[in-house]
């Protein structure tokens, strides 16, 4: 590890790689998760991104990667930051092809914005996670994040095909290809898909797109039993109906059940599920317009609006009802969460409580599975929280294969040290 250098130095040697325009000191805004860099470079072209990151691995200066600042607590708190490189000056739609459906984006456009010009030919990537007017297409890849409508669509992993990646050691590297036929060559868009920054600059990425549809409906079955709950799911998986998403949000037990196609077959898939659910004991309601808008809206708020840490829970979904129902029992009813991807198995889970009884609470939901059948990360958590939860899945197996992959793209370790699996 390189002595640290004062700020004052730190920025004329940046200001000498990208032109002082395109640096300033730090600031409160720019700490990460209780890490405090010493200046933040926004380089301006790709060419001055790839000179950022060969100029700190020459240095041995730790390097946060930073789009809209979304995600930032998200994993494992960084071991240490010099400088920041924020993408907010790579934010172009480079190119649509609309007949191919496909389009290329730079990695610190937000995602609300792309969608709004992807529009014009009513076409989408088809990605809806929290905080959309803001998150970034960088930092939306590098967590694999995704929203409701993973569903149907999938996560980043399953829309990227191509990407273009600025190296720890200043190389440009493209891979991949721009229409979906094209699938030649080692897939390192999805190896740096929820890689936490720690392999490479993600400079832009060619994605998959979808139709925009022209009618929405949702169905919002609400249960006092959780098991009516998961009769809904059991029914949703056997059935013909094609929802866009399917989500649980427990307490108090309700479903949101999308569907997004032309009129009449939104219409009809309503209301064919709004029939079915009710023979189970729930009530049902099916809501459109503004009513449905406010309504996904509130949804992705939770559980982010409440105290408390915040997990990622990925299981089974066979075993969701199970968990969610010991959850009720054990836990106090307004001092909990779960939220998510109900089809998917993917969920949030927020814990009220101090360190220890999360990490207690944790620790007994833990015990509810073997070894591989579910995963726990942490997305808000206190640093010491963080330290335990990410010694559970360090992925003990797949580790040296990753230190492996790791060694081979930042030699130097600079990029995002200690966010990745196992502290990489």
């Amino acid at each position: 590890m390189a002595e640290r250098r004062s700020a004052e130095v730190l920025t004329s040697l940046a200001a000498s790689v990208v032109g002082a325009e395109h640096v300033r000191v730090a600031t409160m805004e720019a700490e990460l998760d209780r890490s405090a860099p010493l200046v933040v470079i926004e380089p301006p072209d790709p060419e001055r991104a790839a000179a950022v990151l060969a100029w700190a691995s020459k240095d041995g200066m730790a390097v946060a990667i930073r789009g809209g600042g979304t995600k930032t607590t998200w994993g494992p708190s960084l071991e240490r930051v010099d400088v920041v490189l924020s993408t907010r000056q790579l934010g172009a739609l480079l190119e649509h092809r609309h007949g191919d459906l496909t389009a290329t984006v730079q990695a610190g456009a937000p995602l609300a914005r792309v969608n709004g010009e992807l529009n014009v030919h009513h076409q989408w990537i088809p990605l809806d996670p929290p905080w959309a007017q803001t998150a970034t297409i960088g930092g939306i890849i590098a967590t694999n994040d995704s929203g409701p409508r993973r569903h149907r669509h999938g996560a980043p992993r399953d829309l990227i095909i191509g990407v273009t990646l600025a190296r720890a050691d200043g190389r440009l590297a493209k891979a991949g290809g721009i229409v979906v036929k094209n699938v030649a060559g080692y897939d390192m868009a999805r190896l740096v898909t929820g890689s936490y920054g720690t392999l490479a600059l993600i400079v832009d990425a060619t994605f998959k797109l979808a139709p925009v549809a022209s009618s929405s409906r949702t169905v919002i079955v609400t249960a006092e039993r959780i098991a009516a709950l998961g009769g809904v799911l059991a029914d949703l998986a056997a059935g013909q109906t094609v929802p866009s998403a399917v989500e649980l949000a427990i307490p108090p037990g309700r479903l949101l059940i999308r569907f997004q196609a032309a009129e009449h077959a939104s219409r009809q898939q309503a209301s064919d599920v709004a029939t079915h659910a009710s023979r189970h004991g729930t009530h049902c309601e099916v809501v459109d317009g503004d009513a449905e808008t406010r309504v996904w809206h509130e949804h992705e708020r939770r559980p982010w609006d409440a105290s408390g840490s915040i997990v990622k829970l990925s299981l089974l979904p066979a075993r969701i009802v199970a968990i969610a129902e010991w959850l009720r029992e054990t836990q106090s009813e307004s001092s909990w969460d779960l939220i998510g991807r109900a089809g998917a198995g993917v969920l949030l889970l927020r814990l009220d409580g101090n360190d220890e009884e999360v990490e207690r609470s944790l620790e007994d939901l833990r015990s509810k599975f073997r070894p591989g059948e579910a995963f726990i990360s942490a997305l808000r958590a206190s640093p010491a929280l963080k330290r335990r939860l990410a010694a559970w899945d360090a992925g003990r197996d797949a580790l040296p294969l990753m230190q492996t992959i790791k060694r081979q793209f930042d030699p130097a370790g600079i990029l995002n040290p200690g966010r990745g699996p196992g502290g990489l």
